[in-house]
């Protein structure tokens, strides 16, 4: 959440303004939101406002991104962005390099840590954690980290066997 550029409450007005090809980002909380459209309007300082440099994106850039297209569906970047949705999940492997700024930009994260399925909230969280568990074992055998390595199986082969015999370790 972000938070009032002058205040330091939670932000409830965003503003972006373009000045000069650059983008200018205003936070503000309620009451300085208040003072901020009562006032005469006068650009803000620049050390109170965030400055992006802002790319106005030519046709050429446009047809760059029909290029990139995701081998299972077809989908092309453009298609998802002018629709707003992927077509499947190999789409997140495949547009990697352009979804995590904007995904980073939308959820300020790049990695899920929500909420889980009320079903069956065990069982999610342990298979959760086994594949959490595999990749940080891939990573420390590619670093040759082999004492991580083993202590990260010996954890995934009881995870295993918790799951094989459906234990419910939060009971």
């Amino acid at each position: 959440m972000k938070k009032c550029r002058r205040c330091s409450k939670p932000a409830t007005l965003h503003i972006t303004e373009i000045r000069d090809n650059v983008v200018h980002e205003l936070h503000l909380g309620e009451t300085c939101a208040q003072d901020y459209l009562s006032s005469p309007t006068t650009p803000e300082p620049e050390e109170e406002s965030e400055s992006i440099p802002f790319k106005f994106e030519s046709p050429e850039s446009l047809d760059e991104l029909d290029h990139l297209t995701c081998p299972n569906c077809g989908i092309t970047f453009r298609e998802f962005r002018s629709q707003g949705r992927l077509g499947c999940p190999h789409d997140y492997i495949a547009f990697q390099a352009e979804l995590l700024p904007l995904l980073e930009n939308i959820h300020g994260e790049t990695q899920h840590c929500g909420k889980f399925p009320k079903r069956a909230p065990h069982a999610s969280q342990r298979q959760f954690q086994l594949i959490k568990l595999r990749k940080e074992l891939g990573a420390a055998v590619d670093e040759e980290d082999y004492e991580v390595a083993a202590q990260l199986r010996d954890e995934i082969k009881s995870l295993e066997a918790e799951l094989a015999a459906g234990e419910d370790p939060a009971e």
